[in-house]
């Protein structure tokens, strides 16, 4: 018997249907089961000899951002921005993230997140233990920075040594904030403070960044002819603090201080096209600099940072 022959005449033929196919032996079998949202916990790739791993501490959605970004932008200008980036105006999606530098000799966090239990719990993701941390650096003193420093147990990081800019400590020792006097001070003759221009290992130098804490630090990393920024809190939304870095933002302390640290690290990153990790860039935080006829523009890694040379 001659099989029917179906061709693209046939198929492009007005009230042309296709046959249903069915397969044997499904009959009955349940749905596969929703398994929620998810993401990776940390991200890992080589600078020079550093093995750099950022880790998800935690993420939360915001309400209301205009109340927290913007603060000096009509409610028209920050609906445009976002509309441009399509994003809603309405919550934001924050990220927090720690990263792990293996220098080969040493482990060193930079920042701990919220918590004690959130930190410990992604460093054990990584493959890591919070006792093999050897040297713990804070940027700056926010809780979400120096929450995971203790918990109900104590210290996190026993067997490790603590550095922070001294004009952070000094600043933050004078407040009687209570996060500092819970998290930070117990650890201060386990404490080295430090300046602009300092180093904390070879190759890991410190950048003064103030303005969002009186003494807010970043930290330039360079092995082997590369290098990468941890930018901390610089500018805390790819959109509504780095694309517009005269908007004000609610949680830097001295506002007219951080937009200039904005544009002198934007200006610096986008003219060496020097990649960064900002703490609450989107996951999973690793990025670059673009320079735009009105500003400035976040341009999100794809493989770059896993390619060796």
């Amino acid at each position: 018997m001659t099989k029917p022959v179906l061709n693209r005449r046939h198929l492009l033929a007005g009230g042309a249907t296709l046959p249903l196919v069915t397969f044997s032996g499904t009959a009955g079998r349940a749905a596969a089961p929703m398994q929620g949202a998810g993401m990776p916990r940390f991200n890992r790739f080589m600078l020079g000899k550093f093995e750099v791993t950022t880790l998800l501490a935690g993420t939360r959605t915001v309400p209301e951002p205009q109340n927290i970004f913007g603060m000096n932008a009509s409610a028209e200008e920050f609906a445009a921005a976002s509309r441009a980036a399509f994003l809603p105006t309405d919550k934001a999606q924050f990220f927090f993230t720690p990263t792990l530098v293996n220098t080969g000799t040493e482990l060193i966090l930079f920042d701990t997140g919220l918590n004690a239990a959130g930190i410990s719990e992604v460093i054990r993701a990584a493959g890591y233990a919070p006792d093999q941390i050897d040297l713990v650096v804070i940027t700056h003193m926010h809780g979400d920075h120096i929450g995971g420093l203790m918990g109900e147990d104590g210290v996190t990081f026993t067997n490790a040594r603590y550095v922070t800019g001294a004009v952070e400590f000094n600043a933050w020792s004078a407040m009687g904030n209570d996060g500092f006097e819970a998290k930070v001070r117990p650890l201060t003759d386990r404490m080295a403070l430090i300046g602009d221009g300092d180093d904390v290992a070879p190759g890991i130098t410190a950048m003064a960044a103030f303005g969002h804490t009186p003494g807010h630090m970043t930290y330039m990393l360079e092995s082997e002819g590369r290098a990468l920024l941890l930018a901390a809190d610089f500018a805390n939304h790819y959109v509504w603090s780095l694309a517009h870095p005269d908007w004000e933002v609610k949680f830097d302390m001295d506002k007219a201080a951080a937009a200039a640290t904005r544009h002198k690290l934007l200006d610096m990153l986008a003219t060496d096209r020097i990649p960064f990790i900002g703490y609450h860039m989107p996951w999973p935080g690793t990025g670059f600099v673009d320079r735009r006829q009105d500003g400035y523009a976040y341009v999100p890694t794809s493989y770059q940072l896993m390619l060796e040379s």
